[in-house]
């Protein structure tokens, strides 16, 4: 019951972030391998449209710059993108506050991260006073004056966006025009993203972009650009299971305990069954049926109870995170089953079982080689 009810919970948590992070991060994304930004036209973003499955693509232009807003200053990632972010990406469903506007005609505006926003002190309706952004500029001589050195803009913000830590304190999202004009560029972009349809086959349409854009551009998948994250969280479950498993096999000790005691106390019993003709072999399929099926029970009425107790909080969600003033993403644990777990758990449950069973029977012998024959 522990190992299944701890094994869904970590499931819920790895669901979770993965869903957070597949709110900001695209089905695809293209880089070039060497270097940061190269010309949009290196890419044919119309051979890639017509690949079966891809819904939308957007140029992308990221770039670190200095925000001040009054008084208040941060370092922050512009991400700068195309028309067609807005309908590929899930932020405008994790607006904390404001909503998600990036251009409207002429006007541009900036979605903050809710963490950039604390940093900056930022105000959504203060109309008055303007977010700069500052850039070093491409020709500028840093060490003259400062109008020289840095390139900057005015933008106001339209809303905060909550997803993740990671991405709150770190980004500012605007149209790419915007960016490009502070950045003085023509049509450099720093990626593409891609939004693929619901239910296609993911490695077969990474295979047709990577043959697309050839050599020196990079394809990764959403795992793939959190590959770190990924395996940390499915390493974390694996071993919370094993230390488990080790708790469970030092528990077994009391089938071990239990059937020796049996074996002891039917030691007449046995002397009758060889006197009858039965055989070694055969008194100890019996003793090792009888620890199996203490496994066996022990394993599905565990598994039904575990079962029971994630079903319990799915649905009502009991256990709670934190208090009534809670900041968390989910008010309560999140839990997801998974059939995969229950096999592994029943096998290992199983596993465990047999090896608890076999020690006391195979020392049947050892009891009095006098009462039983050989085989």
């Amino acid at each position: 019951m522990a190992l299944i009810v701890v094994l869904s919970v970590f499931n819920g948590f790895e669901q979770l972030v993965v869903s957070l992070f597949n709110s900001f991060n695209p089905d695809m994304q293209i880089t070039i391998r060497e270097g940061k930004g190269f010309p949009a036209t290196d890419i044919p973003q119309d051979l890639l449209r017509e690949i079966p499955g891809v819904l939308y693509l957007t140029e992308v232009l990221e770039e670190n710059a200095l925000m001040k807003y009054k008084d208040k200053q941060a370092i922050v990632t512009l991400k700068g993108v195309g028309a067609d972010y807005q309908r590929m990406t899930g932020v405008d469903t994790m607006m904390a506050e404001g909503r998600f506007l990036l251009e409207s005609g002429e006007h541009d505006f900036t979605v903050l991260g809710y963490g950039v926003a604390y940093y900056l002190n930022a105000n959504l309706g203060d109309y008055l006073n303007p977010i700069t952004v500052f850039v070093p500029t491409r020709t500028g001589n840093i060490g003259g004056a400062l109008d020289q050195a840095f390139s900057q803009e005015i933008i106001f913000p339209t809303g905060f966006f909550s997803i993740q830590q990671e991405f709150d304190i770190k980004y500012a999202l605007m149209p790419i025009r915007f960016v490009r004009k502070l950045l003085d560029y023509n049509n450099e972009i720093t990626s593409i993203e891609i939004k693929l349809a619901d239910g296609t086959d993911q490695r077969k349409i990474q295979q047709q972009i990577e043959a697309a854009v050839g050599e020196k551009f990079t394809v990764k998948n959403r795992f793939q650009q959190q590959e770190l994250l990924y395996n940390i969280m499915k390493s974390e479950k694996y071993a919370i299971f094993l230390i488990l498993t080790f708790i469970l096999l030092l528990a077994t000790f009391n089938v071990v305990g239990s059937l020796s005691m049996l074996i002891l106390d039917k030691k007449k019993d046995i002397a009758v069954l060889q006197s009858m003709g039965a055989t070694m072999k055969l008194i100890k399929r019996i003793f090792m049926t009888e620890g199996m099926l203490i496994s066996i029970t022990g394993a599905l009425s565990g598994m039904i109870l575990g079962g029971v107790v994630c079903w319990i909080q799915q649905t009502y969600g009991l256990i709670r995170m934190g208090g009534p003033n809670s900041t968390f993403v989910v008010d309560s644990y999140p839990v997801q089953m998974q059939p995969l777990d229950f096999l592994l758990v029943f096998i290992t449950v199983m596993l465990i079982g047999y090896l608890a069973a076999w020690y006391p029977v195979h020392n049947i012998r050892k009891l009095n080689t006098s009462m039983v024959k050989p085989d």
